[in-house]
């Protein structure tokens, strides 16, 4: 557990809690189930340490969950260009904490506002409130998007435009289900295919031409 991360949940954690003490006037069986849900909230905002690969040519996943889609499309925000777009679907049960895919500096990040639908949902990545960062080094410049989800409602971002990040470090969270994407130039190798699970931070997603 960190605290950063713990610190996201603090009036979840309160307000369960409260509820908690209050149902233990109605009946004991009751209070176990706010007692159930606060153990659920632990686990969700759970964040293991992670090893990255040393090879600077390797992007990683930025997030924990299911590839589930693998696209050729005109990145129009930061790149400006075509990119080929690896989307994870974090589901209710991954950890949320998502993380730099490459060894860079924060160049660009910027909130949108926008619906909820499914994550799941193609229609999401242009229609949903989302979060898109840009990493930068001497080899390339890689877009991130953080995109709430049917649950999510809340995207927090702990770096800031102009921070130096090691490949693997956490830049921010999205809570309760949700999607991260991440945008690639065409030249790189895919080492993942649709339906892959990946950790994020660690799992190899591409490797730089």
């Amino acid at each position: 557990m960190r605290f950063q991360t713990l610190f996201e949940a603090r009036w979840i954690f309160a307000v369960l809690l409260l509820l908690a003490v209050l149902s233990l006037l109605i009946t004991p069986w009751l209070a176990l189930l706010f007692v159930a849900l606060i153990g659920y909230t632990f686990a969700f905002f759970r964040d293991p340490e992670r090893t990255s690969p040393d090879d600077p040519e390797v992007v990683v996943a930025a997030a924990d969950g299911v590839v589930v889609e693998i696209a050729e499309l005109d990145e129009t925000e930061i790149v400006r260009g075509p990119m080929r777009r690896v989307a994870i679907f974090l589901s209710v049960f991954d950890v949320h904490t998502n993380r730099a895919p490459i060894d860079g500096r924060v160049i660009y990040r910027e909130h949108h506002q926008g619906l909820c639908l499914d994550a799941r949902n193609p229609e999401c990545s242009e229609k949903n409130e989302a979060m898109t960062w840009a990493f930068e080094n001497p080899r390339v410049t890689l877009v991130v998007r953080q995109i709430t989800g049917a649950i999510a409602r809340r995207i927090v971002g702990w770096s800031r435009v102009g921070d130096t990040l090691a490949k693997g470090e956490r830049f921010g969270m999205i809570r309760f289900g949700s999607r991260t994407e991440v945008y690639l130039p065409l030249n790189a190798t895919l080492l993942v295919k649709v339906g892959d699970r990946v950790a994020g931070g660690s799992s190899p997603i591409a490797r730089l031409s």
